[in-house]
């Protein structure tokens, strides 16, 4: 099989978890990548900790299972770190990317990574969402800062994807305050 990887997503019902591991496989397709997206919900109500999985792959995937042992974790609510073990699996050379305004060598403390070979990143994804959305989603900022770790894909497609799925939905001047929030999520991202 060719490059294939698997990221487990860690947020709350309402977040927008589920539309960034969407976005971010639709990104994969326009670069006729082969991919997975799709969730795992517990308690299906507005705030309740819920899991997606994104796989990108060069080559068709040819399993269909949760991801036990994801090569990048990505959380959105920093307020699960100490409730829901989300290391739990990581490759021993995977990335974990947390939206959160810690700086990365903090974050690795809380999560007990030092010493190990696991990259970390941070990015303030909530603080940009409020100040450019007004709105508390920041999911698909996330994308940015999974981009800026692993380049798995071009921003450039996120973006087109972005217009053209949440076009259908929203407002031409809500899209593009996303796009633009997007990129500074993908600027402000620390590694550490």
């Amino acid at each position: 099989m060719g490059k294939l990887t698997e990221i487990r997503w860690h947020g709350r019902a309402g977040q927008g978890v589920v539309t960034a591991g969407e976005l971010l496989a639709g990104a994969a397709l326009e670069e006729d990548k082969y991919f997975q997206s799709f969730p795992d919900y517990g308690p299906e109500r507005m705030g309740a900790p819920i899991k997606a999985y994104t796989r990108i792959s060069d080559e068709p995937i040819d399993v269909h299972y949760q991801i036990l042992s994801p090569e990048v974790v990505v959380v959105v609510n920093p307020n699960l770190l100490g409730i829901v073990d989300v290391t739990e699996g990581l490759a021993g050379n995977g990335i974990v990317i947390v939206n959160t305004p810690e700086p990365p060598k903090k974050i690795r403390q809380v999560l007990g990574l030092k010493g190990s070979k696991v990259r970390v990143f941070t990015v303030d994804a909530t603080a940009i969402a409020l100040e450019m959305l007004k709105r508390n989603i920041p999911a698909t900022l996330m994308i940015g800062a999974i981009i800026r770790a692993t380049k798995l894909v071009e921003l450039d497609n996120v973006v087109h994807v972005i217009r053209e799925k949440l076009g259908a939905k929203l407002r031409g001047e809500i899209v593009e305050a996303n796009v633009k929030a997007l990129h500074r999520a993908y600027e402000k991202v620390q590694e550490g």
